[in-house]
């Protein structure tokens, strides 16, 4: 029987988060691609992307009604975030400088690293950053 994975000595940390999606393997895989990751094995309704920090995006099928975009942001590292770009470029996706989607193709500079947003199959506002926003 394998061991379970140790706990965090201290602090409360994010083990996963559900993420609705009107075609799960379509979501996931696009994510994936995207960030360079792999789509996991089904665990019961859901398809995980594990993002290699402990955190899985768990796909999960709705079908029953709309889904509500919600926002995901993804701290990169710097040295793959071009190639990041050029995905979603290859893909036909259209990415932005801002969370709101009016200037499009660009990439902004925030807190002294580079971001871009860009749509999921469904709408949710993806983020890819390569530094963390500084909070006041």
């Amino acid at each position: 029987m394998p061991m379970p994975a140790p706990l965090p000595a201290t602090g409360v940390h994010l083990n996963h988060t559900a993420v609705y999606a009107s075609d799960r393997h379509l979501s996931a895989e696009f994510i994936a691609v995207i960030l360079g990751l792999e789509v996991g094995r089904p665990f019961g309704p859901f398809l995980p992307v594990d993002l290699g920090n402990g955190v899985t995006l768990d796909y999960y099928e709705q079908r029953t009604e709309p889904i509500q975009p919600q926002h995901y942001a993804f701290l990169v590292p710097d040295d793959q975030f071009d190639t990041m770009i050029a995905r979603l470029e290859a893909v036909g996706v259209t990415y932005y400088a801002d969370p709101d989607h009016t200037d499009p193709g660009r990439i902004n500079d925030l807190f002294g690293g580079r971001g871009a947003y860009f749509d999921d199959p469904d709408g949710h506002n993806m983020e890819i950053m390569t530094r963390p926003y500084v909070r006041p």
